[in-house]
């Protein structure tokens, strides 16, 4: 029997950190119209609320992070070419947004990332995956074709060499084999898996927000066409940056030899 569709994706809050949950582990956490639509929502929210500092996506169930489309739902969500168009305009749109946003992202991974698995964690800043991990990009045994935007966030993120061979010979790596070729940043014991995560986030959160906004605004700058750089944008982030109450609190906590209490203004 299915999940309610408002279980299957989960969200959550751990102070300063926005917890993000795939929750349909009876299919690998497979992804409907209705989860990536929910994913979006989710999003917003996390973006809109200034506690959030830090974003975490992950897969329930232990055997898998994300395993692409839920083929079941073929027949209803794809069922002609406008349908189609639909669903893949939501699906790229969700990959550009988490990719540029503007709060840092974790990807959290157990078992299996494979396919729209692995493009989800390309797409978030950090991935920390455990050891028994496995990751794959299967679309040439499959006879599918790969869209430009998708390859352009591989190609940024890992590298073209590694990008072509991981779609070129569309195998299965290990985790140890993925962190040698950049896919992950850090490789922990199964055990570990949450707490690393965690303390990863709760640093980055407890750091000057404006600071790190704006560093990550600069590096999506980076990535764009030039001509579609805005880099007034960021030279305005910096200077805010500057003139924030937070530059005063970092100094002074700097000085007086304290943990600095940043407020993101």
């Amino acid at each position: 029997m299915d999940t309610p569709m408002t279980d299957k994706m989960l969200s959550r809050k751990e102070g300063k950190v926005g917890i993000m949950t795939f929750n349909n582990p009876e299919k690998h956490n497979a992804v409907s119209f209705e989860m990536w639509a929910k994913a979006e929502e989710i999003l917003a929210g996390f973006l809109a609320d200034k506690e959030v500092r830090v974003v975490v996506l992950t897969g329930a169930g232990g055997k898998a992070f994300v395993s692409g489309a839920d083929i079941s739902k073929f027949a209803d969500e794809r069922q002609s070419e406008e349908a189609v168009q639909r669903y893949n305009a939501l699906v790229e749109r969700l990959y550009s947004h988490i990719y540029a946003f503007p709060k840092p992202t974790i990807a959290m991974i157990r078992g299996h990332c494979i396919g729209g698995g692995l493009n989800l964690a390309i797409c978030c800043d950090i991935r920390i995956a455990t050891e028994g991990s496995r990751f794959a990009l299967p679309a040439a045994k499959l006879g599918l074709g790969y869209g430009y935007p998708g390859l352009r966030r591989y190609s940024e993120t890992i590298g073209t060499p590694v990008t072509k061979e991981i779609f070129f010979t569309a195998r299965q790596y290990n985790a140890a084999e993925a962190y040698a070729r950049g896919m992950v940043h850090q490789v922990v014991a199964d055990g570990d898996l949450e707490k690393t995560v965690m303390d990863m986030a709760e640093t980055i959160a407890g750091n000057a927000p404006l600071t790190i906004a704006t560093i990550k605004a600069s590096l999506n700058e980076v990535h764009k066409d030039p001509d579609k750089r805005d880099l007034r944008k960021v030279e305005e982030m910096v200077k805010a940056c500057f003139a924030s109450s937070d530059y005063v609190e970092g100094r002074k906590a700097f000085l007086e030899k304290r943990k600095p209490a940043f407020t993101g203004s």
